[in-house]
């Protein structure tokens, strides 16, 4: 079973999300939390494999939730999905960089939230293409001339240490596609697209794909300028 925490302030959002995902035979919830603090204390009791956390909640938001969550040693095997509607995306970067495996939009469809939670469950980046491009390059391109991320910008001569193979493996997880999506572009096996990407996240210090996504944001490498 994928032990599921929810974190939203609105009732019928948590019993919402609640009922859909316990419809499926492999899912359970643990628990509900309408703040950043219950969220974190419930996440510290139940340990769930998956937190589902609302970005706006009264008192500890659930950036600042997310951070505490991922922090904790003892919750280290717990993967972090950030809920919002579009116009909470200022906080998703955040969640990203804090170490969220990743976000959903609220106006998911049943089947794909359930799909969400196994996906996360299972180790990859939960970043829809469409809106992840427009997601991050708000906030890491310069629309205004200025970053809004609140961190310094990666340096692109971190890419150096990339093969080319490698940065265009790179390239293409920051567009959502999964190992067998780049397998299938590159012609490649699977296994050897996974092996591309462990590499990258391995001399780019990324946690996972999620982090390696905004890496390539940052230093420009998904086509999108970075901040300077």
């Amino acid at each position: 079973m994928i032990r599921v925490l929810l974190a939203d302030d609105q009732t019928l959002v948590r019993a919402g999300f609640r009922m859909l995902l316990e419809r499926a035979d492999d899912i359970e919830v643990v628990g509900e939390a309408a703040d950043g603090d219950e969220a974190v204390a419930l996440a510290r009791t139940h340990r769930p494999d998956v937190v589902l956390m609302d970005v706006r909640m009264p008192g500890t938001d659930g950036l600042a939730a997310t951070r505490a969550v991922l922090a904790d040693e003892r919750l280290a095997a717990t993967k972090v999905v950030v809920l919002t509607t579009f116009d909470d995306d200022e906080y998703v970067f955040g969640a990203l960089h804090a170490g969220a495996s990743g976000f959903l939009l609220k106006d998911i469809d049943p089947e794909g939230l359930r799909q969400a939670v196994r996906t996360v469950m299972a180790g990859d980046a939960l970043l829809a293409p469409s809106v992840t491009r427009r997601l991050i390059s708000a906030f890491v391109g310069r629309a205004d001339g200025t970053a809004r991320t609140g961190r310094a910008p990666v340096e692109p001569e971190r890419l150096a240490a990339l093969t080319a193979r490698e940065r265009e493996v790179v390239t293409l997880v920051a567009e959502g596609l999964t190992n067998q999506d780049i397998a299938v572009r590159l012609a490649m096996r699977p296994m050897t697209a996974k092996t591309h990407v462990n590499r990258a996240m391995a001399k780019l210090g990324a946690r996972d794909r999620a982090h390696l996504v905004v890496i390539a944001f940052q230093t420009g490498l998904a086509g999108i300028p970075r901040p300077e």
